[in-house]
């Protein structure tokens, strides 16, 4: 089970909506067929364990028992049912690390293995496997997307300079660690002030990934058409009060007066089955999640070396417990999860 989670993660940034998984065939200790689901609407991950089984071992297949980290699929989506694969080469074990609460699986996968004569192992390493899906399940169990925040701030606790000019905070390497990680994530969040006084791309550009969706919080519609969020190098969705419409890769996502923007945002993103939300910024656009009990996960990375004396302050966590600290020159990260996050 292990191997599949080590599999799984390969596909990291890739296959959301869907979930990462990962399936190992073994025959007698050895492992004959491994394979994982490796982007969105392509081949599951069974499938692809299958077809990589050498053509001398495929007698070898009905004998075999398969390791699998999520249910099997009993749906047709954009690919057949995985437990019609599994049955048809009467592979007599199947082992499942967790089962799968999407509401189209949420145990069918087990039952029809188990109808068909097929012994089924439950729960192996069940908190691994859920923790390799942490946005999915949070996605289909709490219906909003898996958020992350991230800040950078100084020693003396400040975001920016006076009248929110701009410091480089953190460092290069600590940089690329922050664009891997939002390369994991479906979408990525700025509020206005941050663009207006940043600019950001709010892309992968130091790594090598997929860009996520950007999302920018723009009530007022203040943020120019030049701004680089509106470059159509990715998808941007402005959550706003003024309008919905759609202009090229640009979405404008109306939220009413009765509703915050954050649960505005939260709504935005759950139609439009985004699994995962970096937040990046600035300190009032994160406060407000917090504020409001909606978060997952934070990064807030501290150089230790910089003192900025008057500007923004940086956002307060709230009911977070921290889970790791780690050290890149002078900056300093650390990781903290909130206090119901079951995952970390």
């Amino acid at each position: 089970m292990y191997r599949c989670i080590a599999l799984a993660e390969r596909g990291g940034g890739y296959t959301a909506p869907n979930p990462l998984v990962g399936a190992v065939l073994v025959y007698q200790g050895r492992i004959i067929g491994e394979g994982f689901h490796e982007y969105y609407g392509g081949l599951h991950a069974e499938v692809n364990c299958l077809r990589s089984v050498a053509e001398i071992d495929f007698p070898l297949i009905r004998k075999s028992t398969l390791y699998v980290c999520l249910e099997p699929c009993s749906h047709f989506g954009k690919t057949p049912p995985c437990t019609d694969l599994i049955i048809d080469n009467e592979i007599p074990e199947v082992v499942i690390g967790c089962t799968d609460s999407f509401e189209k699986v949420k145990g069918s996968g087990i039952a029809k293995l188990a109808a068909a004569g097929i012994k089924v192992t439950e729960n192996i390493l069940q908190k691994e496997c859920r923790a390799l899906n942490k946005r999915f399940f949070t996605f289909h169990e709490k219906h909003r997307p898996y958020i992350l925040i991230k800040w950078a701030q100084s020693a003396d606790g400040f975001i920016a300079g006076e009248k929110n000019t701009r410091i480089k905070i953190s460092n290069g390497s600590t940089d690329i660690l922050v664009h891997h990680r939002r390369a994991a994530e479906a979408a990525i969040l700025a509020g206005t002030n941050t663009v207006l006084c940043d600019d950001p791309s709010l892309t992968v550009r130091h790594v090598s990934g997929r860009n996520p969706v950007r999302v920018v919080i723009d009530p007022n519609l203040d943020i120019p058409s030049s701004a680089k969020v509106y470059d159509e190098i990715s998808e941007t969705i402005i959550i706003n009060r003024k309008k919905n419409a759609t202009e090229g890769s640009n979405i404008f996502f109306k939220v009413g007066e009765e509703e915050s923007m954050a649960a505005g945002t939260i709504r935005a993103l759950y139609e439009r089955r985004l699994v995962s939300v970096m937040i990046e910024g600035g300190a009032k656009t994160i406060q407000s999640f917090i504020d409001a009990g909606v978060w997952d996960e934070a990064k807030v990375i501290t150089n230790t070396e910089l003192n900025i004396y008057n500007g923004p302050a940086s956002p307060l966590l709230k009911d977070e417990i921290k889970i790791a600290e780690e050290k890149i020159f002078s900056d300093h990260i650390g990781s903290f999860k909130k206090n119901t996050n079951e995952f970390l």
